[in-house]
């Protein structure tokens, strides 16, 4: 568990472990005034929208909802406005607070327009993310070794870039269409109809995984063709406990699909937020025991199945 524990290490405050906002919903809601300041300010709308992603946790962290900032930007000398204090790399630090979100965006742009050590960034290509990502780090923004790459990823992720292209005026936003590449996924086979309100904790991991929670239990979505063994051994979790939270009896015959649910902690012994579930066409105990995120012999228990019985279609389980 070293590694799982280095992990959460890395993630923002336990206050965040209940989001309320997704990422996609974050830049539906922020792309327009990122749009409207890269016309401004001639910075990447790409960018300004990763930073945000990335800085407040999609919206979610205590100084974006408490502050409304959103770039993590601190008082520094000759700030008059208003302030929040929290710990940060030193205990007790000043941070800016805002009347709203779009000050916050306005101010961070002027933040990286108003300072020598940024000038660089406005000497490259407007279109060249990348070159603006690792730009920002050089230059000292955030102390994160992979802060670049962590920008480049949302970018890529989400597909920001057409954001940039609508400022430039060569595309409309009527020829694009929302990127979720893990959401609509997760939404269809990670949680209850009752209630589909999951979303990443906060970070990514250092190997660009998100950490997403279902019933309180931490997972990953596997990529294709990754093995339980190769799971457990990244994620520092021994081979039978990991079989154990992914209900594994035979792990070596298994193979991994994209968007597989991978669980990193052991399941729960009743879902919290849901009842009880009605069985789908060909669904078995395990699926029903991974959808929710708990234990199948805790379901076996409280419906009264008999070991090795078939689910039925229309069969209702009560899962607390």
């Amino acid at each position: 568990m070293k590694k799982l524990a280095l992990f959460l290490s890395l993630l923002f405050p336990l206050s965040l472990l209940a989001q309320k906002i997704t990422p996609e919903e974050y830049i539906q809601t922020y792309k327009d005034i990122a749009i409207e300041e890269m016309k401004t300010h001639k910075i990447p709308a790409s960018i300004t929208l990763a930073q945000g992603l990335l800085e407040s946790g999609a919206g979610n962290s205590t100084l974006a909802r408490v502050a409304k900032n959103h770039f993590g930007i601190k008082c520094h000398k000759g700030w008059d406005g208003d302030t929040y204090y929290m710990d940060d790399d030193e205990k007790d630090e000043c941070f800016r607070k805002y009347d709203d979100v779009e000050q916050s965006f306005r101010d961070h742009s002027e933040f990286l327009c108003g300072r020598s050590r940024y000038a660089a960034l406005f000497d490259l290509e407007i279109t060249d993310y990348k070159g603006w990502a690792k730009g920002l780090k050089a230059a000292g923004y955030a102390t994160n070794p992979k802060y670049a790459q962590l920008l480049i990823d949302r970018i890529e992720l989400y597909d920001l870039t057409q954001y940039d292209k609508i400022a430039l005026g060569q595309i409309k936003e009527s020829e694009i269409e929302p990127v979720a590449p893990e959401a609509e996924e997760y939404f269809e086979l990670a949680y209850s109809p009752e209630d589909k309100s999951l979303f990443p904790l906060a970070d990514m991991t250092p190997e660009g995984r998100f950490l997403y929670e279902n019933n309180g239990v931490l997972f990953v979505f596997a990529k294709e063709g990754e093995t339980p063994e190769g799971l457990a051994e990244a994620f520092g979790i021994k081979m039978n406990r990991f079989c154990q939270y992914n209900c594994l009896k035979h792990p070596e015959e298994v193979i991994f699909h994209s968007g597989d649910v991978v669980y990193l902690e052991k399941l729960r012994n009743r879902n919290w937020k849901a009842k009880k579930y009605t069985v789908q066409e060909g669904e078995t105990l395990r699926d029903v025991a991974l959808r929710f995120a708990v234990k199948p012999e805790k379901i076996v228990k409280k419906n009264g199945l008999k070991e090795g019985e078939k689910l039925y279609k229309g069969r209702e389980l009560w899962l607390r």
